[in-house]
């Protein structure tokens, strides 16, 4: 079957048509304008009831062993396994990417994430001992435990479909929470497919909820409706408007939003691999990945043969429907984004800019949202394309005299989400990755951290607050705490406890100077002060 140029015998239709039956939401192919299905749309009232279901499935599941979860979670990557041809066909559908991009950044990733998160939660929720910071208080035995939230709410954007959310969602459940989930408008087939992937999962009832709302209500409501703890990856307005209103109830938030995203080509770098590199990183999913790369800058030594290879690569870039596995790169999401690529491509060229490179797409495709990858060069960061998120197929090439200035311009944006060094000097690329202001930054690659479920994902400066992925992403869903133990329970009393006096003071500051004194004369003495109020521990 994957041999066909299209897969007719799989659609969203048939694979939802339980669920959506012919009212909600409609949902369109990106590509045709086909309608997909529909999506049933939640209310705020539904959405109350919800959560009051989830509170207290939620209370059931935290007693369940960690195994036990883990076991469920472990299963959903054999689902994914049966899923594959309709997960990759209903991705590229509804989103409009290629089904080679589906299964490489969004299928096998997720089915991976399950088996990592699975096989490592119990050591991630394991508690900790925490040794003594002092003799003194050795006495006082700390552990830290990890505690579920309750009812997370997850709210996921229409680039990554399926990758996005999955993780969140398997580890917001594998770390004992309840999860509310709630996917993009535009990318609806794609959650209600993951809805029924979890469905099938064995998950207890309520566990596991999904709702459908209109981006521009949906976090108001879920922090209206007592969520514990939100997760929202979108645009930076939105995420500053919805920590905005979690602050009112000192509800926390993880937020990953935008991304401007270097890429620094050394002098002596592989200018093969580079070139690759950056379509790869630059064109995938037709330019709409935050992580992506959007600015490239080029030692003047590499410039020229650089600028050649990226052209050749780019013109030969196949661009079409995503269904059809000759293609190479698929369209966009929603009309709005082409504009607003459109938009921030013209502005270049009107300010000097000039389109050096540019893929041709496939004949005979009439395609809604389509767009030619295009490599602008006479770049400056005057310009909207160097400077704030274009999320399109668009990269702009600087040529940089230093490395010290491509640090520099690399750093010139108020995002900071991932970058990337390429050069045969790994360690002098370590170096200049340390300096490049951004939560993710890899040497000799772009944009596939995100898949590496062991590594932790989120931004600097205005790319996001938190982190998902990997252990420290695991930790995100659960509160700290730290649960002490007093393990002389013959002792009465502490040393600092009441009564007061005199003597009480002296020993305290004995058992200063015991630790801190610069002579050994003193800290003796000092610690027979501290001896004199020893005995108090014992008595009544």
């Amino acid at each position: 079957m994957l041999t066909q140029r299209r897969i007719e015998s799989i659609t969203p239709q048939d694979a939802n048509s339980g669920a959506m039956g012919q009212s909600g939401d409609p949902c369109y192919d990106k590509a045709t304008g086909a309608l997909m299905g529909y999506s049933p749309v939640s209310t705020m009232e539904e959405l109350k009831e919800i959560m009051t279901k989830a509170r207290a499935a939620q209370a059931r599941w935290e007693e369940v062993p960690v195994r036990e979860r883990a076991r469920l979670i472990k299963n959903i990557g054999t689902l994914i396994l049966k899923k594959c041809d309709e997960l990759t066909l209903t991705i590229s559908r509804d989103n409009g990417k290629t089904r080679v991009d589906a299964i490489v950044a969004e299928v096998f990733p997720a089915a991976m994430a399950a088996r990592y998160y699975a096989g490592n939660a119990k050591r991630f929720l394991k508690d900790r001992l925490l040794m003594p910071g002092t003799i003194f208080t050795a006495n006082k035995v700390s552990r830290m435990v990890r505690v579920p939230f309750g009812v997370v709410g997850i709210i996921s954007p229409w680039n990554y479909p399926f990758a996005i959310p999955f993780s969140e969602v398997v580890m917001a459940l594998l770390a004992g929470n309840a999860v509310i989930l709630k996917t993009a408008s535009e990318t609806q087939m794609v959650g209600l497919l993951l809805k029924e992937i979890m469905d099938k999962a064995g998950l207890p009832e309520n566990v596991f909820n999904y709702v459908n709302m209109k981006g521009r209500v949906a976090g108001d409501a879920f922090l209206a409706s007592g969520v514990d703890k939100l997760f929202f990856t979108g645009s930076v307005p939105v995420g500053k408007y919805l920590m905005e209103k979690a602050a009112k109830t000192l509800t926390p938030v993880s937020l990953e939003l935008g991304g401007n995203d270097a890429m620094i080509v050394c002098a002596d770098a592989d200018l093969d691999r580079a070139s690759a590199g950056a379509v790869w990183a630059g064109f995938q999913n037709a330019g709409q990945s935050c992580g992506g790369v959007e600015r490239i800058y080029v030692h003047k030594d590499a410039y020229d043969e650089f600028l050649a290879k990226l052209k050749d690569r780019t013109e030969a870039l196949r661009v079409g429907y995503g269904d059809d596995f000759e293609t190479d790169i698929g369209v966009m999401t929603t009309e709005r984004q082409v504009e607003t690529v459109k938009a921030h491509i013209n502005e270049a060229l009107e300010k000097g800019a000039v389109i050096y490179a540019k893929a041709k797409h496939l004949k005979n495709q009439n395609l809604k949202n389509s767009m030619a990858p295009v490599v602008l060069t006479q770049v400056t960061h005057e310009m909207r394309v160097m400077k704030e998120e274009t999320f399109g197929p668009v990269v702009g090439v600087m040529k940089v005299d230093t490395m010290e200035e491509a640090i520099a311009l690399a750093n010139d944006s108020d995002l900071g989400l991932t970058g990337s060094v390429w050069s045969k000097n790994l360690k002098g690329a370590a170096t200049i990755a340390r300096k490049i202001r951004a939560g993710a930054v890899t040497i000799n690659d772009h944009l596939m951290s995100h898949g590496l479920a062991e590594t932790p994902w989120g931004g600097f400066k205005e790319s996001g607050i938190g982190r998902t992925h990997g252990e420290i992403g695991f930790q995100e869903m659960t509160e700290p705490q730290v649960i002490v133990t007093d393990i002389l329970p013959f002792v009465k009393k502490n040393l600092w406890w009441h009564p007061h006096g005199a003597s009480i003071y002296d020993g305290m500051q004995g058992l200063l100077e015991s630790v801190f004194a610069e002579k050994l004369s003193l800290r003796a003495m000092g610690l027979l002060k501290l001896l004199r109020i020893v005995p108090r521990m014992f008595m009544k």
